[in-house]
């Protein structure tokens, strides 16, 4: 397998762009690690943030005990859900998360959820913690979307666009190769190139976007909860724009529509009438 990544119109060639690294006899991807590296800076971030708006930054430490490998089994059950086909006559398969196939919507969920139990048993604040956890949450997705990079895996169709990333025929799936790709087959010095969107690039710089947009709207905040919902709400538009661009999605069964992206319309809209209606709230008591 030819292991090269180009962004022709950067004038960006990688020659060797592997998947792992071998220590001893063991093989670390750089999947895992790139998830890894991502959920613990999220976890310093989400600390710093608790320790500037005078929290505890150790109720977050404790909480990611739980919501970190809680949020990986619910990312990889999402994923595995809409992906039945692929795993129901190879069950053992669904343990080999070093494959790839996480679906981070599962993730939120699963964290979001590990959140609310721990901030009832801990008597805390939920949607102050939210606030505080969702920074940490998106510099981890900013950091872990190049987990597909090395993967070769979440691109989009072709493009021959700016950021258009050629990479080897022999390298990616077959079922995320649609037949415009083919079209468009490009053969340099022997090897097979798809030209795709690289929408982990695209969902790693919006996200970059939002992370920029939270932190200052930290100290503006009207009412606890506005920064988690201004996440819900940046994150569930640029996912929806994004999911429409790649080939690997996961379809809901019996209706054939991208489960990630109807998901991702229905929590930006929900999210912005909550913002809404709070702020008027928050208007009328400032007012009263």
């Amino acid at each position: 397998m030819d292991t090269s990544i180009n962004f022709p119109n950067l004038g960006i060639y990688l020659s060797n762009v592997g998947k792992s690294i071998s220590i001893g006899r063991f093989e670390i991807a750089y999947y895992g690690m790139i998830i890894a590296c991502g959920m613990l800076l999220g976890l310093f971030l989400a600390m710093w943030v608790a320790k500037k708006t005078k929290q505890d930054p150790e109720l977050y430490f404790d909480v990611a005990l739980y919501a970190i490998p809680i949020a990986l089994i619910g990312a990889r059950a999402y994923y595995v859900i809409f992906s039945w086909d692929q795993y129901k006559d190879n069950l053992i398969h669904i343990l080999y998360f070093r494959e790839g196939g996480l679906a981070i919507f599962g993730g939120v969920i699963a964290a979001v959820i590990t959140f609310y139990v721990y901030v009832k048993i801990k008597k805390q604040n939920f949607w102050l913690m939210v606030d505080t956890g969702c920074v940490g949450l998106v510099l981890g997705q900013i950091i872990g979307r190049w987990g597909n990079f090395f993967n070769r895996e979440a691109f989009g169709g072709y493009t021959d666009g700016l950021f258009a990333m050629q990479l080897p025929l022999n390298a990616v799936r077959t079922s995320d190769v649609t037949q415009e790709m083919m079209e468009h087959l490009q053969t340099i010095r022997g090897v097979q190139y798809i030209q795709v969107h690289p929408t982990f690039l695209y969902e790693s710089l919006w996200n970059t976007g939002i992370l920029l947009i939270l932190l200052f709207f930290t100290k503006h905040k009207k009412f606890n909860g506005e920064i988690f919902l201004l996440y819900l709400v940046g994150y569930g538009i640029g996912r929806f724009w994004i999911e429409g661009l790649r080939t690997d999605q996961l379809l809901i069964p019996g209706i054939g529509l991208p489960v990630s992206q109807v998901l991702s319309m229905i929590v930006a809209i929900c999210s912005i009438i909550v913002i809404l209606i709070q702020r008027k709230r928050s208007a009328a008591k400032t007012t009263a």
